[in-house]
């Protein structure tokens, strides 16, 4: 029998194929945010990201497995990739020049401000914030929703360091009319064309005044990695993370509703009103996703472990609800029959996920699941089947499962 590894064979050009690939990216022959198509299907190829599954590569997409979330704060390694558009080259910028203008129809005094001017002019925070793509979990709507097909690994809530936005806004000074406060980043949109911008969001004013909104620099005490925005961005927690704009270059004060990429039409919208499953909306029907909502995750064990029967079994995970916080976490063994609380952490501070933990046993050998439902401080509970249906698949929340088989 032939070794086609060691013969030239199929299995070897592959492998050829697939080292040329990654010395291209390692080499930074191709640019920020783009992977070369031959390794678009492979589970771990972008640097420093060991274990992320790929779900895109124009732009890079990438979630990260339930179980690889398991720590109370999510490190850079863990953290999911959501690119619009192509990340700017950040390789070799003086990061302490890098330049941000706040300015805007309610803006009183327009200015310009480099990375340094930041850091020596204002207060510094540090805040465990929790983001998490409003398309996490679109994978279980049907009719299937268009987008990248997240399943649960969306989510993160790294520590961010910089200053709060509020400082920065007040500084500049806000008219009476202010409405929103938006962003624009150095992305560039996937055409090429630079009249056009890969995504340009915002937030209400109050909740741009939030202590907890930050303009940062600094992720898990380190600068931010370059996926993530390096060396400024925005973090918004607890409203979908297409707010919480990454390579920040301009803060626009609006005396209107942002009218920037992606906030328009049906993105990062649901319908106003609950529709049937494949319904057509209009995009005048359609509201702007504010406030994350309620949901938990099973991060130990892993999906498909098994375990011994009657053995006592740590099952662990987080849980958030958006600008809320959790009241509660409950587990069930027997599909939703009967359910028992978990011991629940408090946050590390607003807008934090919080960790729990529960220890469970099971009486009889075979297949089971273990379910989690998170319930908020307004008593509001995630649904164990799957929410409201919407054109783009946002806003899933429904129970996280994992499958253990119980062996005698």
């Amino acid at each position: 029998m032939t070794d086609e590894t060691n013969s030239g064979g199929p299995r070897s050009r592959r492998r050829f194929i697939r080292d040329a690939a990654l010395l291209a990216l390692s080499s930074s022959l191709l640019p920020e945010g783009v992977i070369p198509v031959v390794l678009a299907d492979e589970d771990s190829v972008l640097p420093g990201k060991d274990g992320l599954k790929i779900l895109n590569d124009r732009p890079v997409n990438a979630e990260t497995p339930a179980h690889l979330l398991d720590d109370r704060v999510t490190p850079a390694s863990r953290l999911f990739v959501r690119n619009n558009g192509i990340p700017p080259e950040t390789t070799n910028i003086d990061a302490g020049h890098w330049e941000l203008r706040v300015d805007g129809e309610a803006c009183r005094q327009p200015a310009t401000f480099t990375l340094r001017d930041l850091q020596s002019r204002f207060e510094h925070h540090t805040l465990q914030l929790q983001i998490e793509c409003g398309g996490n979990g679109r994978a279980e709507f049907n009719p299937p929703a268009s987008g990248n097909q997240w399943s649960t690994g969306a989510v993160g809530c790294p520590q961010w360091t910089g200053i709060r936005l509020k400082d920065l806004l007040q500084a500049c000074g806000m008219t009476d009319d202010a409405v929103y406060v938006a962003y624009e980043g150095a992305d560039t949109h996937l055409s090429g064309d630079p009249q056009k911008q890969a995504i340009s969001r915002g937030v209400p004013v109050r909740k741009a005044l939030e202590d907890e909104s930050l303009v940062a620099w600094a992720m898990n005490g380190e600068p931010l990695p370059a996926l993530h925005g390096y060396p400024l961005r925005l973090v918004c927690g607890g409203w979908p993370a297409s707010v919480s704009g990454k390579w920040l270059t301009r803060i626009r004060i609006r005396d209107r509703e942002h009218d920037g990429a992606k906030m328009t039409g049906k993105s990062y919208r649901v319908p106003c009103e609950p529709v049937a499953p494949g319904a057509d909306v209009a995009d005048e029907d359609m509201c702007i996703i504010e406030s994350m909502p309620v949901k938990s995750l099973v991060t130990w064990p892993p999906s498909g472990i098994e375990h011994a029967q009657m053995k006592p079994l740590m099952v662990r995970g987080h849980a958030w609800a958006g600008d809320r916080s959790v009241a509660e976490v409950l587990t069930s063994t027997d599909y939703g029959a009967t359910w028992h609380a978990a011991e629940l952490e408090p946050p590390a501070n607003r807008l934090a996920w919080q960790h729990w933990t529960q220890d469970v046993a099971f009486l009889q050998a075979g297949y089971h699941e273990i379910w989690a439902r998170a319930i908020d401080d307004k008593g509001v509970s995630q649904p164990m089947v799957l929410p409201g249906w919407n054109p783009r698949g946002y806003l899933n929340n429904a129970c996280h499962r994992i499958a253990v088989m119980i062996t005698a």
